[in-house]
């Protein structure tokens, strides 16, 4: 049966407002979780990041919102403040009767936070940190609740919330509807969705064609000291639309981004010491294409769905194969083609045999011409991200033409 947003009782102006974006077929997850959810089920449901899982809750929450509550109503719990800010963006997309949304995160002042607690807010979504915060400051109010939503349960007890989120779970109504989402479920993960749901529906939606099939995976041998060059090579041969640069740490991350920058590459970087204001604004930027790549750790990129990905590159391997995974998955959405490259040395073979004996081939080789220095031979976008690389080498087009002979 060819099933659409009507077929699932969602409110006519919800349905106009996606039809307006463009959004006029329910993915699987939708079409399974919405009816549940409006019926009053508690869920416990796994799907992938980019399954459309977020609608899946939003949608159903925001529709059965009261009109008259004074106090929240719905409590949604992130891992990081970058997936807090993603879902409160869903929710305005069919915010159809402007209900009040508030995100509740670290880095910024928590006093604002509190005042608008006060005037009176229908949607709270936060980070377990800040939640807490709250509850022990005594400024927000969960006893009324209607609906409590744990988003990628699997990285919230990854990231050592687990106390964090029980505080949460004593001050919340215990005739709530409570809903998990997460794209791994695991014994750790299914215990404490059992413990804090009442007779959940259980939804697993299982990927009908391989979730890696779209990304072409290539690995590239280097050496530390030739993995820049090697790297600048590569940018300049792929020429992404957009491209993610993965490193291990926010020190190397640091580095690269400099040093990309020297070279006339258009980057921007994203970690967890960057002032969340900033990383709000850098994250907009890409999302617009002010820029062509993004120097990320896992942490800050993690739970972040950006459209028009094309290139993903595995600078630093990652410490475990569902990182990498999670890494490549950025790109190669709704069916489009992405590319990912592993960088690997000598001290990563072990890493890359786990990696390939779990999603079941050998990843191929890629040769990629060695050029000590090698420099930037791509357009720079002419925006405001992009006038430090020019100040910061005065003579990079000359240092190009040299590179070009």
């Amino acid at each position: 049966m060819n099933t659409n947003f009507n077929n699932l009782n969602v409110d006519k102006n919800i349905v106009e407002l996606l039809s307006k974006r463009g959004i006029k077929e329910p993915t699987e997850i939708q079409r399974e979780a919405i009816p549940a959810i409006l019926n009053g089920k508690d869920l416990i449901a796994q799907a992938a990041t980019g399954s459309g899982k977020t609608f899946a809750f939003v949608i159903p929450v925001v529709q059965k919102l009261n009109k008259f509550s004074k106090t929240p109503q719905c409590l949604i719990v992130t891992p990081t403040r970058e997936l807090a800010i993603q879902i409160s963006q869903e929710c305005d997309k069919i915010n159809f009767e402007d209900k009040k949304i508030m995100l509740a995160y670290g880095g910024r002042e928590i006093a604002g936070q509190i005042e608008t607690l006060k005037n009176g807010v229908d949607i709270v979504i936060g980070t377990p940190g800040r939640l807490v915060d709250l509850i022990e400051r005594k400024a927000i109010d969960l006893s009324k609740i209607s609906s409590l939503i744990l988003d990628e349960v699997d990285q919230i007890l990854m990231m050592g919330f687990r106390n964090e989120i029980d505080k949460i779970i004593e001050v919340c109504n215990r005739r709530r509807q409570t809903l998990c989402f997460s794209a791994t479920i695991d014994s750790t993960v299914k215990k404490i969705a059992y413990r804090i749901t009442k007779e959940p529906m259980n939804i697993v939606i299982e990927s009908k064609e391989n979730k890696l099939a779209h990304i072409n995976q290539h690995i590239i041998r280097t050496t530390d000291r030739r993995k820049l060059d090697t790297l600048s090579v590569l940018l300049n041969e792929t020429n992404p639309f957009m491209g993610i640069i993965f490193c291990r740490t926010k020190i190397r991350v640091d580095s690269l981004e400099e040093e990309l920058s020297s070279r006339g590459y258009s980057c921007q970087k994203l970690h967890s010491d960057i002032p969340q204001a900033k990383r709000e604004k850098i994250m907009k930027a890409f999302k617009d294409v002010e820029f062509q790549f993004l120097v990320a750790t896992d942490v800050a990129a993690r739970g972040v769905d950006i459209t028009g990905v094309t290139h993903i590159f595995n600078y630093d391997i990652t410490e475990d194969v569902e990182s990498y995974i999670h890494r490549i998955g950025r790109t190669g959405r709704a069916g489009e083609k992405g590319e990912s490259y592993l960088f690997v040395t000598e001290k990563n073979e072990n890493m890359l045999k786990d990696i390939e004996n779990s999603i079941g081939f050998n990843i191929p080789e890629m040769e990629v011409e060695y050029v000590q220095g090698a420099m930037s031979t791509l357009e720079l976008p002419k925006k405001k991200y992009n006038k430090k690389i020019n100040a910061r080498t005065k003579n990079i087009e000359e240092q190009k033409k040299r590179y070009r002979r």
